[in-house]
């Protein structure tokens, strides 16, 4: 049996991208739409985010700031040592460091689920339809498009009608392999992540992020990502440990992550010392351990056609540097409701969705490309010569990235 719905604007993926366009799609007055999500039920899944203060500024114009504040931490300030436990610079952030808006450091999954209850709370119940993998679409003559899914439960093909398709469904996107031809390929690196959440006592102040290198070339990230946690005089850390171990050969893999074990990430820290942190016990009692290569892609040409577009990972997937990702996805579903609403057609708005933002985040995935390769030459150098040179690729960074922060639509905000 074949199901047929019709909508205004049809969002495929449910995660932060599609979840934010639909709140900032309702602030603008359009409400005729629909999120199909291929996962069948949607849970706080993941480990530690960052979100950066421009997107920040768009989650408080959707009226989320009380919840972004009660679940996330405003991160203050980054610190960068060698794995002897020597400081070799720090950077203010966010609001300390003259921001109008904070940092913000969150756990993926409690934000996921706050812009779930605000997408249903604002825009019904049945706004967000589980279980329904999207597979293809087609553009027709009518001015529409039509887009064949299936139902994960019983195998029933559903066909939807929208005026307008956006793909922010994620890494393995269905609507980016058929826009673009080449198979959602990934370009490899030699690098291995395993992240987790452990919880803790008192991480350094609670509001600072660490970035730690060896000589090896292998990293830590830590930063606490919980205020509820906070007030409770403990912390919940999330943490990656980031090495040289290749992994390209299982790119290929639908079910890319999987999960990293004690024996896998130990012995590449063994001969660390931070007196402040006991990297061993900070992995042995993690919540889950999990383990990534480290990819992204080039940067598209185009993203979209016509009546379709994408937005998030499926447009502009990138290293996790920066704190970069959800940070784009955020502005993207801004600039594209803006763009919707203020536009006469669908193409059109979706044409000037994407000139808006494919400039802007190509440039950041290449920059951090440069930015991870500049941090990992460091590793050989003296203690001056690393903070003279960390010193140098931040503020380059800082220069090339957040400059593309600037004259970003805004959404108009209502309360929670």
């Amino acid at each position: 049996m074949t199901v047929t719905i019709d909508t205004g604007i049809l969002i495929a993926g449910a995660g932060i991208g599609g979840l934010t366009t639909a709140l900032a799609l309702h602030a603008h007055g359009v409400s005729d739409l629909l999120i199909i999500e291929a996962a069948k039920q949607i849970r706080p899944l993941g480990v530690g985010i960052n979100i950066q203060p421009a997107a920040v500024a768009e989650l408080y114009a959707l009226g989320l700031k009380r919840s972004m504040e009660q679940s996330g931490i405003k991160t203050e300030r980054v610190e960068h040592w060698d794995e002897k436990g020597t400081l070799l610079f720090s950077e203010p952030r966010g609001l300390a460091a003259g921001n109008p808006y904070p940092q913000i450091s969150i756990h993926r999954g409690a934000l996921e689920m706050f812009l779930l209850r605000a997408v249903k709370g604002r825009l019904g119940q049945r706004t967000v339809r589980t279980g329904i993998r999207l597979v293809s679409f087609t553009e027709d003559s009518d001015g529409s498009v039509s887009a064949l899914a299936v139902d994960q439960s019983t195998g029933n093909e559903i066909r939807l009608r929208a005026k307008g398709l956006i793909g922010a469904d994620g890494i393995h996107s269905a609507i980016r392999a058929q826009l673009s031809g080449d198979g959602n390929k990934l370009v490899p690196t030699p690098i291995t992540m395993w992240r987790g959440v452990t919880e803790r006592d008192r991480f350094l102040d609670g509001r600072t992020m660490i970035i730690a290198n060896d000589v090896y070339s292998s990293r830590v990230i830590a930063y606490p990502i919980s205020s509820e946690h906070g007030q409770r005089g403990t912390d919940l850390v999330n943490w990656v440990c980031m090495v040289s171990a290749d992994t390209r050969a299982r790119f290929d893999r639908p079910d890319w992550s999987e999960q990293g074990t004690l024996e896998d990430i130990l012995p590449f820290f063994s001969e660390w010392r931070l007196d402040w942190l006991n990297i061993e016990d900070l992995v042995r009692r993690s919540r889950v351990i999990l383990k990534y290569p480290m990819v992204d892609r080039d940067p598209l040409e185009r993203w979209g056609s016509g009546r379709v577009t994408l937005l998030g990972d499926a447009a502009h997937l990138m290293y996790p540097v920066g704190a970069n990702g959800a940070s784009q996805a955020i502005l993207d579903a801004s600039t594209l409701a803006f763009e919707i609403s203020s536009r006469k057609d669908i193409p059109s708005a979706f044409e000037h969705y994407e000139n808006a933002r494919r400039p802007a985040t190509s440039k950041i995935v290449l920059e951090n490309r440069m930015r991870d390769r500049g941090e990992r030459r460091i590793s050989g150098k003296n203690d001056g010569q690393k903070t003279a040179a960390i010193d140098g690729i931040v503020n380059r960074y800082k220069q090339n990235v957040e400059s593309q922060y600037k004259h970003q639509p805004s959404t108009e905000g209502q309360s929670s």
